[in-house]
């Protein structure tokens, strides 16, 4: 057991290179602060190895990411982001069915169509529109003619990729996702046969009501 100890009081004793008590005078400098001595003790050594591991580090950093150009936080969270968009469009290849805009139908869920009616007002279609579909700049979208075809999928490209050139309905899709132009054409579709306060005259020549395919 004495071997034991004295093993590890030997292994302290280099890793510290404490000083042992009762010998303060070897190592007593002539420094004099209001009667208290300093002691000139050596840094430990796994301390100075740690900052000796740390300078050789920020010295092979600098070299890689400033002489080199060999790493830098932008670059990998470049190639972090490529990673993940080529993920995406894997997964989308893989799934078409999730993606592709033939493949939507009319939402008839209540907390759908609410949730249409809030995007027809918080993406300033009632400007157009007017807040209860009767038309102002735009048609009247409670009536059964419809200038670019009635029914989800028309509706729905009409919100995705625009009116008629000219005409001031701008293409949606870039600003607004799939998800939510899916909730405002299945909005738009529940104005029809309701009864706005100024209704526009009727426009266009496609008749559709609802319930036609």
């Amino acid at each position: 057991m004495s071997n034991n100890e004295s093993f590890w009081k030997r292994l302290l004793k280099k890793l510290t290179k404490a000083n042992e008590l009762g010998h303060e005078e070897d190592v007593m400098t002539d420094h004099d602060y209001d009667g208290i001595r300093e002691l000139d003790n050596v840094l430990p050594p796994w301390w100075l190895i740690g900052f000796y591991i740390t300078v050789a580090i920020s010295i092979f950093y600098y070299i890689m990411v400033y002489a080199l150009d060999k790493y830098g936080q932008d670059d990998e969270y470049l190639a972090e982001v490529a990673q993940a968009e080529a993920a995406i469009e894997q997964y989308k290849k893989d799934n078409p069915e999730l993606f592709s805009d033939e493949n939507l139908v009319a939402l008839t869920d209540p907390a759908d169509i609410e949730k249409g009616k809030a995007l027809f007002t918080e993406k300033t279609c009632t400007a157009c529109h007017l807040i209860d579909g009767g038309g102002s700049i735009g048609p009247n979208l409670t009536d059964e003619h419809w200038i670019l075809g009635g029914g989800f999928k028309n509706v729905f490209n009409t919100i995705s990729k625009g009116g008629r050139p000219g005409k001031g309905m701008i293409a949606w899709e870039a600003t607004i996702n799939q998800k939510d132009r899916q909730l405002l054409a299945s909005y738009v579709l529940t104005l029809q046969g309701t009864t706005p306060a100024t209704p526009k005259a009727p426009e266009g020549d496609i008749i559709w009501k609802a319930g036609d395919e």
